[in-house]
C-alpha cells in the first residue's frame, strides 16, 4: 500500500510545517477525481501517517488530532481509516516488538471518538477489539458469530404443504393465462400473484416454476413475463436453479428438450435475469464430451478418406459394410439432445450475439456452426446486420432484393452502415460461421458483392487519411475470402454461379494475393474439418473415376464432369490432374480440351496449381543419370504451353516465377516460357528446319507464318497480345531477355560445377533458344515505343548490364529497323519525290541518323586497336542487318502463293463444303495471297535500299592497318563465329554476308583467305560448340560450302564471280592495292586445287574428332557432317576415309553411347546415299603429271606444321592423297619463258587456299624487305650454267622412273587420309620394312634423310602428326603477330599454311617460279643478276656431283625394291599407310630465308639428292649459323609428332 511516500522534512518538522503539509496533500487527494485512484491515494497517505506513529516517530496525540480534523473532508474517511487500522493490526500482530503494538492500539483507542465502533468491529480482530474494550470477551464474540452465519445461510424455511390449497394454484393458471391484450400489465398482475399466495399459503418457489411454465407455453408474450418475473424474483440464482431442474428432465435418452424452453432460457439470458455461467453448468453434455466428440468426427472423416483413396479387395469391402451397418444401428439409439447447441441457437435466433459468442468459445471451432440450423440462425443475424450497408453498396444494378425485418430486440448488435461498421461484429461473426457459410448461398453471394464494392473504393479512393483504415480492411476481407468463402465454396455442391461471383472479387485482388488465398485453401484448409476431410476424399476419389475413362473420344463427357467437380474443389482436382499429367504426357491434349467448361476463378487457380507442382521442391528436375530434364517437368512444360494458349488465364503469375527462378541462377524452368512463347504467340524454335522453312524465315512476318514453322499455329493474335499484355503490365520484357542472355554464361559457370557436360549443354541451348525465341516474340508484337522505350543502347546492354554482345545485338536489331524505317518515312513525307533514287537517298540518309550514334556506342565494346582494322561501321552494319535485309526469298514467297491457289481449286472442286464456308475460306485464301505478293514486293524494295547503303558504304569499312590476315581474323572473332552459332538463320546470314562483302567488291577485303580459315580449323570451333550450336555451325558452313561449290562447279560462273574480283587477288603489297595484272589474281584451275585442299581439310578434322573418343567431339561432328552432307564430301577417297571411320564409330558405341550410335548410323545410312555423287579426284581438280623438282620444297615443308599439306605448286596439296602425285618438274621451270613461269607461279601460291593470301610479308621492316628484293633479283636469273646439260642427260633417266611410278598408280588404289588407323596395330617389323623399302613415292623424305632410321623416325612423326593433329598452342597463339614477321612458322592449323606459303613464294628457287612482286622486271636486269650467281655456283657444282650420282644410285635401288615388293605396298596403300606417310612430304612449314648461291644450286640440280646437297650448302652460308630454322623446325615436329602419339594412345 505504502505507495505514496511522505518527505522526512514533514515528520521532523510536524508540527511547525509537516502538520500543515499532511493535511493540504490529504485535501487535494480528496477534491480530484481520477476514477477510484484518489481513495487509494489517501489510503497509502493515512498508512504513511499511522506507520510513522507506531515505530514511535511521531506522537499519538498529535496525529489523532490531526486525522480528527481530516474526518470533515469525506464521509467515507472512518471507512478508509478503519481499512488502514485493519492492515496496521494484521502487520503489528505478527511483529514481535511489543512497544509497537502498544503504539498502534493507543492510536486507534485515540481514534474512537471518530471511527464508529461498528465500523471496527467489522473489520478487526477479535483480539484487538478485546484489547481496546470494544468488546467484553473474543472466544465469545466468535461464537456469536457462527451462530449468526448458520441462521443466516444454512437454516432452511420449512412451508407446510399440506395448508396449501390446489385451487391457489388454478387460479394463479387462470391468472397468467389470462388475454393479455387489453389494459392488463405485469404489475396488475404480480399484485394478484402475491394476493393468492398469501390467501391459500403457496409456495413462493412453486409459483415462480408455474409463471416459467406459462411463460413457456406463450414464449411469444416476452415483454409481459420479463417483466413479471424481473418484479417477482430477487435472487438470480433461484432462478438458475429452477431453470436447470427443467433442463436435467430432459437430459433422459430419447428425451427432447422443447424450443420453447431454450427460448425462456435465452430470454432471460438477453435481459440479465440470469448469468450464462450459472445456467451453464445445468446443460448437458459436458464440454469434454463435446471435444472427445469432434475428435472423434475428425478421426472417422480421416478414415473415411483414407478407404477412399486406398484400394479395398472384395472381402474387405463386405467386412467394412457390416461394420458399418453397426455403426447405423448404434446410431439409432438417439443420445439425448445437446442442450448448449439449443440454447445457442435460441440466442442466435433473438440476436443475443454476446452470450452466443461466449458458448461457442468453450466449444472446439466450428463445431457449433457445423449443426445446420445453427448455422442458418447466425447466417440470419449475419444477413440483418449487414443488410442497410449491403443496400446502400453491395446491390447490383436493376436487382430489387427483399427487404429484411429488423430484430425487435434493442440489445441485438447494431445494423452496419459503412464498412468500417464491418469491423465490430459482422467479420467475427462470420469467422464463427467458417466453412458453413455454404448452407446460405446468399447470404455468400452478399459479401461478395460487399468485397467488390470495397475493392473499388480502396483502388479509387487514395486520400492518405483514410489510407491506414482501407489497409485493415482489405486484410479483414483477405481473412474472410480464406477463413470463410474458399471453404464454404468446397462446401458447395456444383455452384457455377457462386465460383463466377467469387472470381469478381477475387480479380481485383492482385495475383500474389490470390496465390496466397490458393494455397492455404489447398494446402491447409481441408485438414482442419471433418466435412472437408470427407468432400477432399470424394473429390480424389471422383477425378480418379473421371481421369481413368478420359479419351480424345469422350471429351465433351468427361469435360463436364471434370467442370461440375471443379466447381466446388478445383485445387483438389487440379491436383490429382497433373500428378497423372506428369506420369501419363499422352493425357496432356484430351485434358486441355477437357478444361473448356470451367469457370474463370477454376482457370485462375489451375494456374496456381501448375506453378506450385513446377516449384515443388520434392521432386528433382534432372532424370537420374543427371543428363537430361526430367519428363514431370516437360509434361507440365508442354501443359503450360497448350493450357495458357487456349484458355484466358493470367500469365504474371507464371512469368514472375521463371523469372524468379533465373534470378537464383535455374534455368530448368526455361522450358516452361519457351513452350509459352512457342504455342501463344506462334514463333517456334528448333534447328532442324529444312531447307524450305529457313528460305521462308528470311522473308516478311506473314511469310514466316505461313512457311516457317512445322505446325501451323493459326489464331494466335488474342494470345499473343495477352501474352505481350502480361509481360508489359507488369514490366517483365526486359529483365527476362536481360536474365536469359546473362544465364547463358551463368549455366556454365555457377550452375554448371558437377552437372554432366551433356545436361549443361542441354541447358545452355534452352537458354538461348528461349532468348531467340522471347526476342523474336518482343520484336514482332512490341510496338515502336513500346521497344525503344524498354530497351537501351548497346553501350548500356553490354557494359551496365553485362549482356554478351551477340545477345545484345540481337536485342537492338529490331529498334534499329524500327528506327530507320519510321526515319525514312518521315523524311519521305518531308519531301514529296517519288523516284526511285530520291527514296534510296531519303533511305541513305535515315540509316545515317539512327546509326552514327550506335558507332559511337560500338566502341567501347571492344580496345582501341581493334577499331584500326575494322571500322566501327562495318560492325555495327554486320550486326544490325538480318536476312531479310539482305536477300528476298522468291521460291519460297512463290510456293506459298501456289499452295493458296491450290487450296482455293481443292475449296470449289469440294461439293460437300457449304456455300457461305466455301466463300469465307476463299475470301480468306484470298486475302493471305494477296498479302504475301504485298509483303514481296515491299520487300524488294527494301533490300534494293539496303544494297545501294552497302555499296556507298563498302570502300570505308576494312582500313587494315595491320595484315590482311589479321583483318580476316578481327572479323571471323568478332563477326562471323559469335554470329553464325547464333540462330539458324544467323548463320545463312553470315554465309550470305561474306558473299555479299565479297560480291561488292569490297576494298582490304580478303575472300579466299576467309573462306580457308573457315574450312581449315574446325576442329576447335566444333568441338566448343554445343548440341544446338552444332546444328547451326553445320548450316553456316553447308551455306558456305554451297558457295564454294558453285564457284567450284562451273569455270563460267567462277570467271563471272571471282576471276577479277579483289577478294581473290592472291598476293597483297600493302593497305589500298587493289589489284595488278592478272598473275595477281587465282584461276580457275588453281581455285579447284584450293577447294580439294579445304575439303581435304575437313576430312582431316573430322577424323580426328571422331577418333577422339570424347563424346562431345564426336556428337558434334556428326552433327555438322549431317548438316553440311549435300556438299561434302564431293570426292570418292575422302568420303571411304569418312565412311570407314564412322562405321568404327557405329560398332564401338553401339552398346555403349546410344544416342552417339543413333547419330553415326543415320549419318552413315545418309552418307552411302550420296556415294553415287562422288567423283574421283581426278575429276574433282586436274591432276598433273608427277615430278622430281619440286621435292626440295616439299622436304622443306616436313612433316611438323600441324599437318597441313603443302602448295609450293599446283599439285603438292595432293601428295597427301596421291603416293605418285609430285610437283612439276623443276627442269619446267628452267627451260620455260617467264610469262610461263608467271601463270606456274600462280598455281604454286595457291595451291593450298592461304599462300598466295599472305600478306605477312608485305609488312615487314624497311631493312627485311630491301634485302629480300636483292635476293629476289638473283633468284630470278634463269639457269644458263654448263650444269644445266647435265641436268638434262639426269631428267631422261628421271622420266623413265616417273613412267613406271604411273604404272604403280594405276594398278594401285588412290589414297586417302586416315583412312582407316591399322598402323596402331601394325608391329615395328612393318615400320622397318616401310623404313627399308625406300619407295619412291617419298623422294622427298628420302632427299632430305641421310639414314633409313632417320627416315623411319620422320614416317613415324608424320603418322602421328595426321592422326591427331597438334592443337593449337598458346604461346603460339600469343606470339602469332610476331611469328608472322619473322616468316616462322604457326603452329595453328588455320594459319600455318599461308605464312608458308608465302615463304615459298618469295624464297624457293626449285620451283623455278618467279614472285608475283617481279612479274614486271626487264629481262636486262635478271642477265645482271644470273652473271653474279653463275660464278659461285660453278665453283660449288664440281663438288657436288659426285655426291649426288652417288645418292641417285640409291634412289634407283629402292625403285627396284619398291617392284620387287608390289603386293606388300598395295595392302599398305588400303590402309590409309602410303597417304599417311606421304603428308609429311606435303606438310608445310616456313623455310628459312634463303641465299642466291642456293638458289642458284637448286635451279642447276634435276634430282632431290642435289636439293639436298643445296640445303646443306645453303646452311655453310647462312651468315655462320649452326642449324638452320628448317632444322629446328624438323626437330620440333618430331617432337610435335611424338606428342601426338602419346595423346592418340590416350584416346584409342
Amino acid at each position: 500500500m505504502a505507495t505514496l511516500i511522505l518527505p522526512g522534512e514533514w515528520i521532523k518538522n510536524w508540527e511547525k510545517s509537516g502538520k500543515h503539509e499532511f493535511v493540504q496533500l490529504c485535501k487535494e487527494l480528496t477534491e480530484k477525481t481520477d476514477h477510484g485512484n484518489e481513495t487509494k491515494d489517501i489510503q497509502a497517505a493515512l498508512y504513511e501517517v499511522c506507520s510513522q506513529v507506531v515505530q514511535g516517530n511521531l506522537k499519538i496525540d498529535l496525529v489523532s488530532a490531526v486525522l480528527g480534523e481530516m474526518m470533515e473532508l469525506r464521509d467515507d474517511l472512518p471507512s478508509i481509516l478503519a481499512d488502514v487500522f485493519c492492515i496496521l493490526d494484521l502487520e503489528t500482530g505478527a511483529l514481535e516488538e511489543k512497544n509497537k503494538r502498544d503504539h498502534y492500539t493507543h492510536l486507534v483507542g485515540a481514534c474512537l471518538s471518530f471511527v464508529p465502533e461498528a465500523i471496527l468491529k467489522e473489520r478487526l480482530d477479535p483480539e484487538t477489539l478485546e484489547s481496546l474494550g470494544l468488546i467484553k470477551q473474543a472466544h465469545q464474540f466468535n461464537q456469536k458469530i457462527v451462530k449468526i452465519k448458520t441462521k443466516l445461510f444454512y437454516k432452511q424455511q420449512k412451508f407446510n404443504l399440506l395448508r396449501e390449497e390446489n385451487e391457489g394454484y388454478a387460479k394463479l393458471i387462470t391468472e397468467l393465462g389470462q388475454d393479455l391484450s387489453g389494459n392488463i400489465t405485469s404489475n396488475l398482475v404480480l399484485e394478484s400473484i402475491k394476493s393468492l399466495i398469501g390467501c391459500f399459503n403457496l409456495d413462493p418457489n412453486r409459483v415462480l416454476d408455474i409463471i416459467l411454465e406459462v411463460y413457456e407455453s406463450r414464449s411469444e408474450q416476452d415483454e409481459f413475463f420479463l417483466s413479471l418475473i424481473k418484479s417477482y424474483m430477487c435472487e438470480p440464482i433461484t432462478l438458475c436453479h429452477i431453470l436447470g431442474f427443467k433442463f436435467k428432465f430432459y437430459q433422459e435418452p430419447n428425451e427432447e428438450t422443447p424450443k420453447s424452453l431454450y427460448h425462456i432460457a435465452a430470454a432471460l439470458l438477453n435481459h440479465k435475469l440470469i448469468e450464462l455461467e450459472d445456467l451453464y453448468v445445468h446443460l448437458m453434455p459436458v464440454d469434454a464430451t463435446i471435444v472427445e466428440e469432434h475428435k472423434r468426427e475428425i478421426s472417422e472423416a480421416k478414415q473415411i478418406a483414407r478407404k477412399l483413396v486406398t484400394v479395398v479387395l472384395p472381402s474387405e469391402k463386405s467386412e467394412d459394410k457390416e461394420k458399418e451397418k453397426e455403426k447405423e444401428e448404434e446410431k439409432n439409439e438417439k443420445p439425448p439432445d445437446n442442450q448448449k447447441l439449443g440454447l445457442l441457437e435460441a440466442l442466435l435466433r433473438i440476436g443475443d450475439w454476446h452470450h452466443a459468442q461466449s458458448i461457442m468459445d468453450q466449444m472446439p471451432s466450428f463445431y457449433a456452426t457445423s449443426h445446420k440450423a445453427i448455422a442458418l440462425a447466425l447466417c440470419q443475424l449475419v444477413h440483418l446486420t449487414m443488410e442497410p450497408l449491403y443496400r446502400r453498396a453491395g446491390v447490383p444494378k436493376g436487382a430489387k432484393g427483399c427487404a429484411l425485418q429488423p430484430l425487435q430486440n434493442k440489445r441485438a448488435p447494431q445494423p452496419t452502415e459503412s464498412f468500417e461498421d464491418l469491423r465490430k461484429n459482422t467479420f467475427s461473426m462470420l469467422c464463427y460461421l467458417g466453412p458453413h457459410l455454404s448452407h446460405d448461398p446468399i447470404l455468400f453471394a452478399k459479401i461478395v458483392r460487399l468485397g467488390k464494392s470495397f475493392m473499388k473504393e480502396y483502388q479509387t479512393d487514395s486520400r492518405p487519411e483514410v489510407k491506414d483504415k482501407m489497409e485493415i480492411l482489405l486484410s479483414c476481407f483477405l481473412s474472410i475470402a480464406d477463413q470463410v468463402l474458399l471453404p464454404s465454396l468446397s462446401l458447395m455442391e456444383c455452384n457455377a454461379c457462386m465460383s463466377e461471383e467469387l472470381w469478381g472479387l477475387f480479380k481485383l485482388f492482385p495475383y500474389q494475393h490470390r496465390y496466397r488465398l490458393y494455397g492455404q485453401w489447398k494446402n491447409e484448409t481441408y485438414s482442419g474439418h471433418p466435412l472437408l476431410v470427407k468432400v477432399k476424399a470424394q473429390t480424389v476419389e471422383r477425378a480418379r473415376y473421371i481421369m481413368k475413362r478420359l479419351t480424345k473420344e469422350n471429351i465433351k463427357q468427361s469435360g463436364r464432369q471434370i467442370g461440375k467437380l471443379s466447381h466446388s474443389n478445383p485445387t483438389i482436382l487440379f491436383d490429382y490432374m497433373l500428378s497423372q499429367i506428369q506420369w501419363y504426357d499422352n493425357l496432356i491434349v484430351p485434358v486441355v480440351d477437357s478444361l473448356k467448361y470451367l469457370t474463370s476463378l477454376n482457370y485462375d487457380v489451375l494456374a496456381y496449381c501448375i506453378i506450385e507442382a513446377l516449384a515443388n521442391p520434392e521432386k528433382e528436375k534432372m532424370k537420374h543419370d543427371d543428363t537430361t530434364l526430367s519428363l514431370w517437368l516437360q509434361s507440365l512444360a508442354s501443359l503450360c504451353g497448350a493450357v495458357f494458349r487456349k484458355y484466358p488465364i493470367e500469365l504474371a503469375g507464371l512469368l514472375q516465377y521463371v523469372t524468379n527462378q533465373l534470378k537464383a541462377g535455374k534455368s530448368f524452368d526455361l522450358l516452361i516460357l519457351k513452350e509459352v512463347v512457342q504455342k501463344m504467340a506462334g514463333i517456334e524454335i528448333t534447328d532442324e528446319m529444312t531447307s524450305e522453312q529457313l528460305e521462308a524465315m528470311t522473308g516478311g512476318e506473314q511469310l514466316k507464318a505461313e512457311g516457317g514453322y512445322f505446325g501451323q499455329i493459326r489464331n494466335t493474335k488474342k494470345s499473343s497480345q495477352r501474352l505481350k499484355d502480361a509481360l508489359l503490365d507488369h514490366e517483365l520484357a526486359l529483365p527476362l531477355c536481360l536474365l536469359m542472355a546473362q544465364q547463358r554464361n551463368g549455366v556454365v559457370f555457377l550452375e554448371g560445377g558437377e552437372k554432366h557436360l551433356k545436361l549443361v549443354g542441354h541447358l545452355y541451348d534452352q537458354c538461348h533458344d528461349t532468348l531467340v525465341q522471347f526476342g523474336g516474340f518482343l520484336a514482332s508484337n512490341l510496338s515502336t515505343e513500346d521497344y525503344i522505350k524498354r530497351v537501351p543502347s548497346i553501350d548500356v546492354l553490354c557494359n551496365q548490364f553485362h549482356t554478351p554482345h551477340d545477345a545484345a545485338f540481337f536485342l537492338s536489331r529490331p529498334m534499329y529497323a524500327h528506327q530507320i524505317l519510321s526515319k525514312y518515312e518521315e523524311l519521305k513525307k518531308a519531301e514529296k519525290g517519288n523516284r526511285q533514287q530520291q527514296k534510296v537517298t531519303k533511305y541513305v540518309a535515315a540509316c545515317e541518323q539512327v546509326m552514327t550514334p550506335v558507332h559511337e556506342a560500338v566502341m567501347s565494346l571492344h580496345p582501341a586497336r581493334v577499331w584500326d582494322d575494322l571500322r566501327p561501321q562495318f560492325y555495327a552494319t554486320f550486326w544490325s542487318l538480318t536476312m531479310y535485309d539482305l536477300a528476298v526469298p522468291h521460291a519460297a514467297y512463290e510456293r506459298e502463293v501456289n499452295k493458296l491457289k491450290a487450296q482455293i481449286k481443292a475449296i470449289e472442286e469440294n461439293s460437300e463444303i457449304p456455300l457461305n464456308k466455301k466463300k469465307k475460306e476463299k475470301e480468306r485464301c484470298t486475302a493471305l495471297q494477296e498479302k504475301l505478293q504485298e509483303e514481296e514486293k515491299k520487300q524488294m524494295e527494301h533490300v534494293q535500299r539496303v544494297l545501294h547503303r552497302l555499296k556507298l558504304e563498302k570502300d570505308s569499312w576494312l582500313l587494315t592497318k595491320s595484315t590482311k590476315n589479321e583483318t580476316i581474323t578481327k572479323f571471323l572473332q568478332l563477326c562471323l563465329f559469335p554470329r553464325c552459332i547464333f540462330s539458324s538463320i544467323d548463320a545463312v546470314y553470315c554465309a550470305r554476308f561474306v558473299e555479299l562483302v565479297h560480291q561488292q567488291k569490297t576494298p582490304n577485303f580478303c575472300t579466299l583467305l576467309c573462306y580457308d580459315r573457315v574450312f581449315s580449323a574446325i576442329i576447335y570451333t566444333v568441338a566448343s560448340c554445343t548440341e544446338n550450336e552444332s546444328h547451326r555451325y553445320g548450316r553456316f558452313l553447308c551455306c558456305m560450302l554451297e558457295t564454294v561449290t558453285r564457284w567450284h562447279s562451273n569455270r563460267a560462273v567462277y570467271e563471272k564471280e571471282c576471276a577479277n574480283y579483289p577478294g581473290f587477288l592472291t598476293i597483297f603489297r600493302a593497305t589500298g592495292f587493289d589489284g595488278g595484272n592478272k598473275a595477281d589474281q587465282l584461276d580457275y584451275e588453281n581455285f579447284r586445287h584450293v577447294v580439294h585442299k579445304w575439303h581435304y581439310m575437313l576430312t582431316k578434322a573430322s577424323v580426328h574428332c571422331l577418333e577422339t573418343g570424347d563424346y562431345t567431339h564426336i556428337r558434334n561432328i556428326l552433327i555438322v557432317l549431317t548438316k553440311i552432307l549435300p556438299c561434302y564430301p564431293k570426292v570418292l577417297n575422302l568420303g571411304q576415309a569418312l565412311e570407314a571411320r564412322v562405321h568404327k564409330i557405329c560398332l564401338e558405341e553401339k552398346d555403349k553411347r546410344p544416342d552417339l550410335y543413333a547419330l553415326a548410323m543415320g549419318y552413315s545410312g545418309r552418307l552411302k546415299s550420296q556415294k553415287v555423287h562422288m567423283v574421283p579426284e581426278n575429276e574433282f581438280h586436274h591432276k598433273d603429271q608427277p615430278a622430281r623438282s619440286a621435292t626440295p620444297a616439299s622436304q622443306q615443308n616436313g612433316p611438323g606444321s600441324a599437318g597441313k599439306p603443302a602448295a609450293n605448286t599446283s599439285k603438292t596439296e595432293e601428295g597427301g592423297f596421291e603416293d605418285g602425285d609430285r610437283v612439276k618438274d623443276k627442269s619446267q621451270g628452267t627451260t620455260k619463258p617467264v610469262n610461263k613461269a608467271n601463270s606456274t607461279a600462280a598455281k604454286v601460291t595457291t595451291s593450298n587456299g592461304n599462300g598466295a593470301l599472305n600478306s605477312t610479308k608485305a609488312v615487314k621492316d624497311d631493312k627485311e624487305k630491301s634485302g629480300k628484293e636483292k635476293k629476289e633479283k638473283k633468284e630470278k636469273t634463269p639457269g644458263s650454267t654448263p650444269e644445266t646439260k647435265a641436268e638434262n642427260r639426269r631428267e631422261k633417266q628421271r622420266d623413265e622412273r616417273a613412267g613406271k611410278e604411273e604404272r604403280l598408280l594405276r594398278e594401285g588404289k588412290e589414297k586417302t587420309p586416315k583412312a582407316d588407323r591399322k598402323l596402331d596395330e601394325k608391329s615395328g617389323k612393318d615400320d622397318k620394312a616401310k623404313a627399308g623399302n625406300g619407295e619412291p613415292v617419298e623422294p622427298a623424305r628420302d632427299a632430305v634423310k641421310e639414314s633409313k632410321n632417320k627416315e623411319k623416325g620422320d614416317r613415324n612423326a608424320a603418322i602421328a602428326t595426321l592422326k591427331s593433329p597438334n592443337p593449337r598452342s598458346d604461346s603460339a597463339e600469343s606470339e602469332r603477330d610476331h611469328k608472322r614477321r619473322k616468316l616462322d612458322s604457326h603452329s595453328s592449323p588455320s594459319h600455318s599454311s599461308s605464312v608458308k606459303d608465302s615463304s615459298n613464294e618469295l624464297k624457293d628457287p626449285a620451283t623455278k617460279h618467279i614472285n608475283f612482286n617481279s612479274v614486271a622486271r626487264s629481262k636486262s636486269r635478271e642477265r645482271e643478276v644470273e652473271k653474279k650467281d653463275t660464278e659461285s655456283v660453278q665453283g660449288r657444282s664440281k663438288e657436288k656431283k659426285e655426291e649426288k650420282e652417288r645418292k641417285e644410285r640409291k634412289r634407283d635401288h629402292a625403285v627396284n625394291d619398291r617392284e620387287a615388293s608390289q603386293e606388300s605396298k598395295r595392302r599398305k596403300d588400303e590402309n590409309g599407310t602410303n597417304s599417311s606417310k606421304n603428308s609429311q612430304s606435303t606438310s608445310p612449314s616456313c623455310d628459312s630465308p634463303l641465299t642466291p648461291e642456293k638458289e642458284k644450286t637448286k635451279r642447276s640440280k634435276s634430282s632431290s639428292k642435289e636439293k639436298a646437297e643445296s640445303v646443306k650448302a645453303e646452311r655453310a652460308s647462312s651468315g655462320g649459323k649452326k642449324e638452320s630454322r628448317h632444322e629446328k623446325s624438323e626437330k620440333k615436329e618430331k617432337r610435335d609428332s611424338a606428342g601426338g602419339k602419346e595423346e592418340k594412345k590416350q584416346y584409342p
